[in-house]
């Protein structure tokens, strides 16, 4: 009697195991097929709940699995992404904000050795999974308990684009956005916040308005009671309160030069010159004729 190969399942149990796995079956209306080669080195596991991801763009996707595959320590504020990546700052601050709101970063405030308070940025390759795990073994499921999510952070209002967004000016549209703290400590505001609502302070700079000015316009009869979401106010003061550009302005006309009086050498007479000669009339063929 032929011994069976233990390791080949029946032809009913191959069917079925098939069944469960219904995208690698060849589709005949088309579709992606797979070519899958299984890794050892350098590969990092990603949920599907970020790669299909129904309500995150595309941008925030890609970032989410760059920043996964990161190792511990790599930077990842919106500079260095910035210069890694061809998308803008602005573009880059709004899907790590995505990001951020989804639960896939985290974001916390840090005193280090000196006495600074930094940023760290927490990545979260399956959000609330650890607190999750955390409440389990403390209290029995309840059945008819259902889990409550959290309310999605709304995007900020868009703010006002300059004209020629050049690196020193956005420069400075962030200083002055990062010292806005020292007039009311309740104007604290994030990196995302802070890149999303430089352009819009760029474009006051642009205007010729100070940035004294500017200060004022932001900082002026804030409500006593706490800001719930500061830079929210910020983008709808610089966008309802924009000033007008400002009007243009022909170059002005050189000053005239007047030349010094001179005495001519030839018939005596004063005329303008730079230097000592003969006056116009005394330079020309026929007065020398004469």
């Amino acid at each position: 009697m032929d011994t069976q190969n233990p390791s080949v399942l029946p032809r009913a149990q191959s069917r079925l195991a098939a069944d469960e796995y219904p995208n690698q079956r060849p589709h005949a209306d088309g579709g992606v097929i797979h070519d899958n080669t299984r890794h050892t080195t350098r590969f990092t596991v990603i949920g599907n709940h970020l790669a299909q991801h129904p309500e995150l763009s595309g941008l925030a996707i890609g970032l989410g699995v760059h920043i996964q595959s990161l190792p511990s320590g790599a930077r990842v504020d919106i500079k260095t992404l910035t210069a890694r990546f061809p998308e803008g700052a602005t573009r880059i601050a709004a899907a790590l904000r995505e990001l951020e709101a989804h639960g896939y970063l985290r974001r916390e405030r840090t005193r280090v050795p000196g006495g600074r308070i930094v940023t760290r940025t927490i990545s979260c390759n399956q959000p609330g999974g650890h607190r999750n795990a955390d409440r389990e073994p403390a209290r029995p499921p309840h059945p008819t308990r259902t889990k409550k999510q959290a309310p999605r952070k709304k995007a900020l209002p868009a703010v006002p684009q300059p004209a020629y967004p050049a690196p020193t000016l956005l420069q400075a549209a962030t200083d002055l956005l990062a010292d806005l703290r020292r007039r009311d400590p309740r104007l604290l505001l994030s990196a995302c916040d802070a890149a999303h609502l430089a352009p819009g302070v760029a474009a006051w700079l642009e205007r010729d308005v100070s940035p004294m000015a500017v200060r004022q316009a932001l900082t002026a009869d804030l409500p006593p009671e706490p800001l719930r979401r500061p830079a929210a106010l910020l983008a709808h003061r610089l966008t309802v309160q924009l000033p007008p550009s400002p009007p243009f302005r022909a170059p002005a006309a050189p000053p005239t030069v007047r030349h010094p009086l001179q005495n001519c050498e030839g018939c005596d007479r004063a005329f303008r010159s730079p230097t000592p000669g003969r006056c116009y009339d005394c330079r020309t063929p026929a007065a020398t004729a004469a």
